[in-house]
């Protein structure tokens, strides 16, 4: 499991250097580092599955540790793909309003141009939606971004809280029936961790294809 899980960080901080790469990037070597990225990306997420099988055979003593180590690499790996995302979003715009900006220059008017005016305004007003909507989902991802570490934080501190639990139970002797649902209790609970993190992504991703 080490190995792996070595491995998989190991790629974690590839990804974020090539991040910093695709943003300089220029011409056809977008797209081949974008997919390279991507690649990886879902490389990452096959080793989280498969650790997540591991961690379940680790011994009781260091399963806890491990889990937590292995949930911190599906954050960072969900916080990459979102940053891809964005990055990708922001290029989109980008090409958009050079083509527009392109064939507004290239077009030939004449003095008895009726529509140049009005051609002008819906350009200006386009590419003033498409700022707004480049705002918009900026903020958006700010938003899931905080969203999904108080999430983070909030679990971090219920597994705490879960463990205190577990010794004090542990010194009074409550009984088995007791254990069984605390035991309950913490998987409820990360169960809306995770349903949360999923309805912040949908939202997120709903409102981008609003905009765009």
């Amino acid at each position: 499991m080490d190995s792996l899980y070595h491995q998989t960080n190991k790629l974690i901080q590839e990804i974020h250097t090539d991040l910093g790469r695709l943003e300089r990037a220029t011409g056809s070597d977008i797209h081949l580092l974008e997919n390279e990225i991507q690649a990886h990306l879902d490389h990452i997420f096959s080793n989280c599955e498969r650790l997540d099988i591991l961690v379940n055979k680790e011994p009781p003593t260091r399963r806890s540790n491990a889990k937590v180590r292995v949930d911190q690499l599906k954050y960072d790996c969900q916080h990459l793909q979102s940053a891809l995302r964005n990055i990708q979003h922001k290029r989109y715009l980008r090409e958009e309003e050079d083509a527009q900006r392109e064939a507004l220059l290239t077009r030939t008017f004449t003095t008895n141009d009726a529509d140049t005016s009005i051609l002008i305004d819906a350009s200006l007003q386009h590419h003033t939606s498409l700022q707004n909507a480049n705002k918009g989902m900026d903020d958006l991802i700010g938003s899931g971004s905080g969203v999904l570490q108080n999430l983070r934080e909030q679990r971090v501190s219920l597994k705490g809280v879960h463990k205190k639990m577990l010794d004090i139970a542990n010194t009074l002797g409550l009984s088995n029936t007791v254990m069984r649902m605390i035991e309950r209790r913490t998987s409820q609970d990360r169960i809306i961790l995770f349903a949360g993190m999923i309805i912040t992504c949908v939202i997120m991703y709903l409102v981008w294809k609003y905009f765009s």
